[in-house]
């Protein structure tokens, strides 16, 4: 765990680590601006990041340039504070005294660009929300 010192690390895994993981991990430094670690991982990690999750994020100013889908070991999990499960819940390591959650967030593969957008406008608030809990961003509207 961390110390007061030390900013939280924040994981998002889901099965290929080239779509929802991605988009949450990028987010969450976009928001986050370094108050907090964040990296992402797959249980079967594809080659590279989802095309539409690209394009989406580009629309939004955010690169997935230097992503390189990474393998969910657990090391990786035992390293976070907080782990973030979307759609390999299953795979994922348990270890005592993290916070785990469960997103429940449609995958984007073999989706079209309208759709991609909804995923990551779902992810989006959900990163947003869980920032809030963390302390590292105020509630919208404060």
């Amino acid at each position: 765990m961390t110390s007061p010192d030390t900013p939280p690390v924040v994981l998002y895994a889901c099965v290929h680590n080239s779509g929802r993981s991605v988009a949450a991990k990028l987010l969450t430094e976009h928001y986050a601006g370094g108050r907090l670690k964040v990296r992402s991982a797959g249980s079967e990690p594809t080659g590279s990041v989802n095309a539409e999750i690209t394009a989406v994020l580009s629309e939004r100013g955010i690169s997935t340039g230097s992503e390189t889908p990474t393998r969910l070991t657990a090391g990786v999990v035992e390293s976070a504070d907080v782990v973030v499960s979307m759609g390999c819940g299953e795979t994922c390591p348990i270890f005592p005294s993290k916070r785990y959650l469960d997103w429940d967030v449609e995958d984007p593969a073999g989706r079209d660009r309208e759709t991609v957008r909804h995923i990551v406008d779902e992810i989006d608030r959900r990163v947003r929300k869980l920032l809030v809990e963390l302390g590292v961003e105020r509630p919208t509207g404060t």
